[in-house]
């Protein structure tokens, strides 16, 4: 039975981690308070008392405009965590799976991100998490996998899907992003991409991984409130439009377009399903937190 340590057990990807485990594993779920990444000595420990075959750290700053004015947080976290869990994987040799995100790019070019792809980060969280990948690459080479994805989404936790939901229920109109481009990822979609990584120990390196298709902010959110009245998770419809993001300010700058390349690990791993197929799944799933 393979023995897998996750850091992260109370975020949205940690939480379905759990939910979706197979059999075959004996896991290990570790929240910040049981085991704060950012502290190597908990990291250690978490590893000596497990010896585990295989870490996933999920665990991550993901507070994108916060981080602006917590950096040293952010780094400690993204950067210094990544590098504890590389770290405790080369010493008890363990493989590492590690989650990134699009925002290791600036969203200027208008073709899908390659998995080689320069970094150009244009705030501090894509910052650290680049940072984050360059030290596990540093520590152990080819010998972990990295899997950058985006727009995750789940019934637990905060998430667009949720806000806009709430929103929907609340107001007589909403304005919403047009010009920032993605793709949504329903987070037990790529818990599950991660069991089915977890079984092919070859498949390494940095990779991608998202729901496929792609969307705006704005057609999101007009698929969630169309798939939530199908649903009868919403009542009436309301007007959404499309606004610029220089509507919107923020404390962070996000990419305009950071659509990934997910060919290889498509190949490998099996296709996603199409962001709003994944979306109805996630709106039509019972248990929530």
């Amino acid at each position: 039975m393979k023995r897998v340590l996750l850091f992260g057990a109370n975020g949205q990807l940690g939480w379905e981690l759990q939910r979706h485990h197979p059999e075959s594993v004996k896991l290990r779920a570790l929240s910040r308070a049981q085991a704060d990444i950012a502290i190597q000595e908990q990291v250690e420990q978490a590893a000596e008392s497990f010896q585990p075959d295989l870490i996933i750290n999920a665990a991550a700053y993901t507070a994108v405009d916060l981080a602006e004015s917590e950096s040293e947080t952010a780094y400690a976290i993204n950067r210094d965590g990544a590098a504890y869990c590389a770290e405790a994987a080369r010493k008890h040799s363990a493989r590492l799976i590690h989650v990134s995100t699009d925002f290791v790019f600036d969203g200027s070019q208008a073709t899908p991100y390659q998995p080689d792809s320069d970094r150009h980060p244009l705030g501090v969280y894509g910052a650290s998490k680049a940072a984050g990948e360059v030290e596990i690459v540093r520590i152990l080479q080819e010998k972990a996998l990295i899997l950058r994805t985006a727009w995750v989404y789940s019934t637990h936790g905060k998430n667009f899907v949720k806000t806009m939901l709430r929103l929907m229920s609340e107001r007589d109109s909403l304005g919403v992003v047009g010009d920032q481009i993605g793709s949504p990822t329903w987070a037990a979609g790529l818990a599950a991409a991660i069991w089915r990584a977890c079984e092919q120990p070859a498949f390494n390196g940095i990779q991608h991984w998202t729901d496929a298709g792609v969307a705006s902010w704005y057609d999101f959110a007009v698929a969630i409130q169309e798939e939530a009245l199908a649903l009868g998770l919403l009542q009436q419809s309301i007007p959404i439009r499309m606004i610029p993001a220089s509507d919107y300010p923020t404390p962070a700058r996000r990419p305009a377009c950071a659509v990934l390349d997910k060919s290889s690990s498509y190949a490998s791993l099996g296709a996603a399903p199409h962001w709003r197929q994944a979306l109805r799944q996630m709106l039509t799933d019972t248990d929530s937190d």
